[in-house]
């Protein structure tokens, strides 16, 4: 690492904050957890994490006592301050491809898989929507199984930041059953759970009793 930093993580359990997490025992950061429980009824986020910021949502994070959200910006600003290998160097075309990405992950392939989520709870009258949801799903992770490299990662061929911000739609798609349709997909999910940071993020993440 190239400096110190406080850092201090508003996890929401089963959410994309579990990232964050992942990149921050990756690059072996110090760094403090305010632990979150959706409700067991909704699913939703508690109303704990809208009095941290408008929004209610997890990620937000506390980096030297500024709070950011928005993943991709977390990503960003501790790659850049901690761990400049993660990101590919800003005068290549790696790094164009690498904002690509993390825009990617967030701007649009979340979008069919939170649609498919929502519609989902419509029942037969969400029937409608179904085939164009998945008709998105096949087209966004058909692109990600294409943008992956030989050596089974995203941008560089050691793992980036983009790989991290990936791993969540790349999970998703293997919790719809996926694998036969996307197998270098299937391996990428495979290899970034199998990291010990990884593993490492998934305790830490879990709420003490």
């Amino acid at each position: 690492m190239t400096q110190q930093m406080n850092l201090r993580v508003h996890h929401l359990n089963r959410s994309r904050s579990q990232r964050i997490l992942w990149l921050l025992e990756e690059i072996e950061a110090d760094y403090d957890i305010v632990y979150y429980t959706r409700d067991k009824t909704t699913n939703l986020a508690p109303p704990e994490l809208a009095n941290v910021h408008p929004l209610g949502k997890a990620p937000m994070m506390e980096i030297d006592g500024r709070l950011v959200v928005e993943s991709a910006a977390i990503c960003e600003i501790i790659c850049a301050r901690l761990a400049p290998a993660m990101i590919p160097p800003s005068d290549s075309d790696a790094h164009i491809t690498h904002l690509e990405l993390m825009h990617f992950a967030e701007g649009s392939v979340m979008t069919p898989i939170l649609l498919g989520l929502y519609v989902g709870t419509l029942g037969d009258a969400g029937g409608p929507l179904l085939p164009r949801i998945k008709q998105q799903l096949d087209s966004h992770f058909s692109y990600m199984e294409k943008m992956l490299r030989p050596s089974g990662h995203y941008v560089q061929d050691s793992l980036s930041v983009a790989d991290i911000m990936l791993s969540f739609p790349a999970e998703v798609a293997m919790r719809q059953n996926r694998a036969a349709d996307f197998p270098q997909l299937a391996k990428f999910v495979e290899e970034m759970q199998g990291r010990p940071a990884y593993q490492r993020a998934l305790v830490r993440g879990k709420a003490p009793d």
